[in-house]
């Protein structure tokens, strides 16, 4: 698995570099209003593609947040890979959160499944079944299936996924981002309830957003 390079995320340098470049390039020409069009655009892809550290809570039966953003949903929906009713919560990131996506739960990647679709508003909630989306399956340890679903967005042109079948995912580990505004689905298995509330601002690696053996 392809690992992350702490800071920055690796899929943002060319954009840096090509904005940065271009912003020196117009300097040294004399044209100031591009240069610090491209300046201002090199801040924000600092800013978008950064992948700060974060400490994620140790302890059983705990599930952080797959993502930065806001709750958008709690609700059931039919699970991508099994087709059955199991509780969702909805994470939407805007263009200033951080779109690096971590690991939930410490388990095995079981399934990778790719949708090619639209490109409709991720707050949306036809955004889950229309949009491009990448699902993974993963198994923890004490034998339960999860879900992650990765929905490209209104903007989002491009899904990252940075883990393969077979592999192993510490919990709070990155497996992949989306470019720009978008959405992760998060599927509880049976026995998990919500941890978060409707409208919270959660971070990813961070922040509990379900818990076991709670009803």
């Amino acid at each position: 698995m392809r690992p992350a390079h702490c800071g920055i995320t690796p899929e943002g340098w060319p954009c840096i570099g090509l904005t940065g470049f271009s912003a020196l390039v117009f300097a040294a020409l004399g044209w100031w209003p591009l240069a610090l069009v491209f300046l201002a655009l090199c801040w924000f892809s600092m800013h978008f593609f950064r992948d700060p550290e974060r400490v994620t809570p140790q302890g059983e039966g705990l599930a952080i947040s797959p993502a930065d953003g806001k709750v958008i949903r709690i609700e059931e929906k039919l699970d991508p890979f099994s087709g059955e009713k199991r509780l969702c919560i909805s994470i939407f990131m805007n263009v200033f959160s951080v779109h690096v996506n971590r690991s939930p739960v410490a388990g095995t990647v079981e399934d990778i499944r790719y949708f090619p679709g639209k490109f409709v508003n991720a707050a949306f909630d036809k955004a889950a079944t229309d949009n491009e989306r990448c699902a993974y399956s993963l198994r923890d340890a004490g034998g339960k299936q999860w879900s992650m679903v990765q929905i490209a967005g209104l903007v989002a042109r491009r899904i990252v996924c940075r883990t393969a079948i077979g592999d192993t995912l510490e919990r709070g580990e990155r497996y992949g981002m989306i470019r720009f505004g978008s959405r992760v689905d998060l599927y509880l298995p049976e026995g998990y309830v919500a941890a978060a509330q409707l409208g919270q601002q959660v971070f990813a690696g961070q922040c509990v957003v379900a818990r076991a053996g709670q009803e």
